[in-house]
Parts: C-alpha cells; sequence; structure tokens
C-alpha cells in the first residue's frame, strides 16, 4: 500500500528512466512533486525502497532502479489534484485525523469477542497514510480492551520487531491524545502521516523511536506530533 504522494514519486521516478535512463535530482523530484523541501524526497524514497518498489545503487550518485510498479495500476502522468477530486477518484489520503471518531465498535460481555473497526495498514518503518475503510474489522477478545474507544490497525514494515510488533501483525489501539513517556503509539506527524512506534519526550522535543537498530529514531518539536491512540494489545495470524 502506498500513499499518494509515494505512488506519484514511483511513477515520476520510473518515467525519467524510461525516457532519459537517468535518475531525476531530487531537486527535480521535488519541483515534479510540488513538495517545499528535499526532505520530503528523502522519506518517501526511503519508504518506496522499504516497501521494495526502488533501490538505491551502490557507489553513484543520482543512481536509482525501479525494481516493480503498483499491481493492476497504470503509471498516470502528475498532477496536483485537489482533495475533494481525490476522493471522487478513489484516492484521497484518508489519514486519521486528531477528532475523528470510532464507529463501528460492538460492545460485548467479558469472555466474548468484540468487532473492532480495522482501519488499514500503517508502516512500522516508515510513516504511511492510515487508510479509514469502515467496511472492514477484526474481532478480538474482550479482555484485551479497557474503557473508552478502541480501532486496530495492520502492521507494515519491520521496524518494531524487537518489540515483538511484526510485518503482517494487527495491533489493537485505544484511542487517546496523550501517552506515557516510553509508550508505543499511533502518531500523527506534521498533520499528514500516521506512523506506529515509541515515543520519547526529552526537553521541548518529541522523539519517535524505532525498535530496530537498522532505522534511526525521528526528532520533532512539539506542536508536530500529535498522539492518536496507544498499543494496548496484539493479534497475530499463524
Amino acid at each position: 500500500m502506498l500513499t499518494r504522494k509515494q505512488y506519484e514519486l514511483l511513477v515520476y521516478i520510473d518515467q525519467c528512466l524510461r525516457e532519459t535512463g537517468i535518475s531525476p535530482s531530487f531537486d527535480e523530484m521535488k519541483d515534479a512533486l510540488e513538495l517545499r523541501s528535499k526532505s520530503g524526497i528523502h522519506r518517501l524514497i526511503t519508504g518506496l525502497e522499504e516497501r521494495g518498489f526502488i533501490r538505491r545503487l551502490p557507489h553513484r550518485a543520482r543512481a536509482l532502479e525501479v525494481l516493480r510498479l503498483p499491481d493492476n495500476m497504470e503509471p498516470p502522468a502528475i498532477a496536483k489534484r485537489s482533495y475533494q477530486e481525490e476522493e471522487a477518484g478513489g484516492f484521497a489520503p484518508n489519514v486519521i485525523q486528531g477528532d475523528f471518531k470510532m464507529t463501528g465498535a460492538t460492545v460485548a460481555k467479558d469472555g466474548e469477542s468484540v468487532r473492532l473497526p480495522l482501519y488499514g495498514r500503517i508502516a512500522a518503518g516508515t510513516p504511511i497514510d492510515a487508510l479509514r475503510d469502515h467496511s472492514n474489522s477484526v474481532e478480538v477478545p474482550a479482555a484485551l480492551l479497557g474503557k473508552g474507544e478502541h480501532y486496530a490497525l495492520e502492521v507494515e514494515g519491520d521496524s518494531m520487531t524487537d518489540a515483538g510488533i511484526l510485518d503482517g501483525d494487527t495491533v489493537i489501539i485505544q484511542r487517546s491524545d496523550i501517552a506515557e513517556n516510553g509508550a508505543i503509539v499511533v502518531a500523527l506527524v506534521d498533520g499528514v502521516e500516521v506512523t506506529l512506534k515509541r515515543l520519547r519526550r526529552k526537553g521541548h522535543s518529541i522523539a519517535l523511536e524505532p525498535a530496530n537498530k537498522d532505522y534511526e529514531s525521528r526528532i520533532f518539536g512539539p506542536d508536530q506530533v500529535q498522539v492518536q491512540g496507544h498499543l494496548i494489545g496484539l493479534v497475530r495470524k499463524y
């Protein structure tokens, strides 16, 4: 599952390689996607690389190779569209906003199961738009849940493996806008991206820490991160 910007960047890189045989520069990618800074391009490339769509060729500047394109999808021309157009076309960002309400949860007695809304896949390696598909749900033991509202997310990525959270796991999240230092949380970053990480407060900064030595912690200002909930359980299929 790719975000809209990840998809657009992948298509743009593929088009440049096909037409010129050379990877576009970071400035060219930034301009093509109408981003304000190259840091966003770095983040998008990392996400594409982690998902196996591209790879960086070693010891060569501006060297990217497209390994695959999304299945059953034709590469469209990159064009800026409004949010309303994206929704009408079925490719809306669908991020979890800070004020969204949980719906669809079925209340059950102790010992029974509870059906929770399953809001798609969330990246445990790099932020990804968390889908809000109300047609999907998952049953979990009622004993896993406490008071309040809950929802489920399917994990994509391997950056939380040392915390026992694997690619394909379903995590159970209790909705909250605060979390204890060191808790594993669903964090909304800069109002548009959602990730599952361990939260650390350091002075006036907030660190989102992976649980995998191959990934680095990311540091943000206090206004850049909004807690969407904290991890309370995990369901795994074998």
